[in-house]
């Protein structure tokens, strides 16, 4: 069977009574209250029994409610409302250590993009909120394409790979890691959200502002008109300003911006690094196969292989272990620009390249007579465009497809009969449960099939239907 993926795209719910609505405030401040100095959205602390009281007195004083112990409806309201995820702490402060970037220029990539706007509107908004700060302080911010960023920026559901996982719409809407190496600076947004540039929704240039706080190494503020407070609120973002308790916070850190600041090095949003038609990838870096957050766009396995396909490259991964390979997909199988999903069908010793809405046939290094076909050839409806993943499931001779619309489908093909089997397509998490909402790639390995979303990836047993352990995507680059 071969698996086809294709994605299809309130408010928190009214807290229940009882142990459930004490649980949930637990695990609120537990996330978000600790006494312990934190650097990365991940540093959570589990309350006791036995401080849950005066922990949950520390939060009331905190934000100005009635300091009375016990979780009564003003206190519930604040814990529903929509927010950051980093720990809070009092006024404007810095993280433990007051880490800070020791240079002038910090660099940022932007490694992936909400459907909820434009690309273009999505660069000017995010080197907007990141002005705010260039222009109060001696720090310049330049756009990177490739390669790792001093900050890098990407919308991401639920587990992302940096075990501090979304909590779906209107929770948790983002977090960044402070100042440092590895993922120091790092900023996320969750993808469950409606991100927007108004007032409905999550406004995008505000979240984002405040986040690349945490990222510059301010920690929460306990004022209500900074934009450091914990809690999300919409103000009017014409002519916006960095309020002053955020800027003497930043300017602590780094000092004032004597002069004017410098133009900035990406005012303008610039059109996407792979413009159609693609020119050809030898001209462009290489993309970073080491690089924690490296997203794959399809992964196959081809005569006993692995395949890694990613912006007109593949990473060719023996199967002897000696090593990895790179080359551009076009330098290798002419015609094909790049690969957006991808399956061996071992009976017939061909491999099926998908890249937008039609796909190619391929042995070996050859193209196949024939190709390209449109994707209805599948049986696929009119509506599919683009396939995000497939993978081929040897013991029952068929595959699964992934589809892109905007929540993920799922649709079986039985290769040898030629056609779509019936009853799909269905929602992918419940088709294939444990493996989350979304997939970028996938691929068979040693009686396993291995999902990816983002920079994470699950291993799967396929007949259990269960989930086994997930794994970073790099981790199959042979990265020391």
């Amino acid at each position: 069977m071969i698996v086809l993926v294709v994605a299809d795209c309130g408010a928190v719910p009214a807290a229940s009574t009882g142990q459930e609505e004490i649980s949930k405030a637990q695990d609120y401040l537990s996330r978000f209250f600790s006494d312990v100095g934190v650097s990365a959205p991940n540093s959570h602390w589990r309350s006791s029994l036995d401080s849950y009281d005066e922990t949950l007195r520390k939060m009331q004083e905190y934000f100005g409610l009635e300091v009375t112990g016990q979780l009564d409806s003003n206190t519930l309201e604040v814990m529903a409302q929509p927010r950051c995820g980093v720990p809070d702490v009092s006024r404007y402060s810095h993280f433990a250590g007051r880490p800070k970037w020791e240079k002038n220029v910090i660099t940022y990539r932007i490694n992936n993009y909400t459907p909820d706007l434009s690309r273009s509107v999505v660069d000017a908004t995010i080197a907007q909120a990141l002005k705010l700060y260039s222009d109060v302080i001696p720090l310049n911010f330049k756009r990177i394409y490739f390669g790792t960023a001093d900050i890098m920026i990407m919308f991401s559901r639920r587990a992302h790979g940096d075990f501090a996982p979304f909590d779906g719409e209107m929770g948790t809407l983002a977090h960044a890691f402070s100042p440092g190496e590895g993922h120091g600076g790092d900023t996320h947004f969750d993808e469950d959200e409606t991100w927007t540039l108004t007032s409905a929704g999550a406004n995008l240039f505000l979240v984002a502002a405040h986040e690349f706080g945490h990222a510059l190494g301010l920690d929460h503020s306990k004022l209500r008109t900074a934009l450091m407070f914990p809690t999300y609120k919409y103000v009017p973002t014409a002519g916006y300003k960095l309020p002053d308790d955020d800027r003497q916070g930043v300017q602590a850190l780094y000092g004032v911006r004597g002069t004017s600041p410098q133009p900035d090095p990406d005012p303008q949003p610039k059109p996407d690094p792979k413009p159609q038609p693609a020119p050809e990838p030898t001209s462009e870096p290489l993309p970073d196969r080491c690089n924690r957050n490296l997203i794959f766009d399809a992964a196959t396995t081809i005569q006993r292989n692995l395949y890694f396909f990613k912006d007109g490259y593949f990473w060719k991964r023996s199967s002897s272990w000696d090593g990895i390979t790179t080359k551009t997909v076009r330098s290798v199988w002419p015609g094909i620009s790049k690969v957006d999903a991808a399956y061996e069908y071992k009976r017939s010793d061909t491999a099926i390249f998908f890249e937008g809405d039609h796909y190619w046939g391929i042995r070996g290094n050859t193209v196949l007579p024939g190709y390209p076909k449109p994707l209805s050839d599948f049986g696929l409806p009119s509506s599919v465009t683009k396939v995000d993943a497939a993978v081929y499931v040897t013991f029952i001779d068929r595959y699964h497809m992934s589809l892109n619309t905007s929540q993920y489908y799922s649709y079986s093909y039985n290769e040898r009969r030629g056609r779509m089997d019936g009853g799909f397509p269905k929602f992918i998490h419940r088709e294939l449960p444990g493996i989350g909402y979304r997939v970028d790639a996938a691929f068979a390995n040693r009686g396993y099939l291995y999902f990816t979303y983002g920079s994470r990836q699950t291993e799967y047993h396929y007949q259990r239907r269960k989930a086994r352990r997930t794994l970073l995507n790099y981790a199959w680059m042979d990265c020391k």
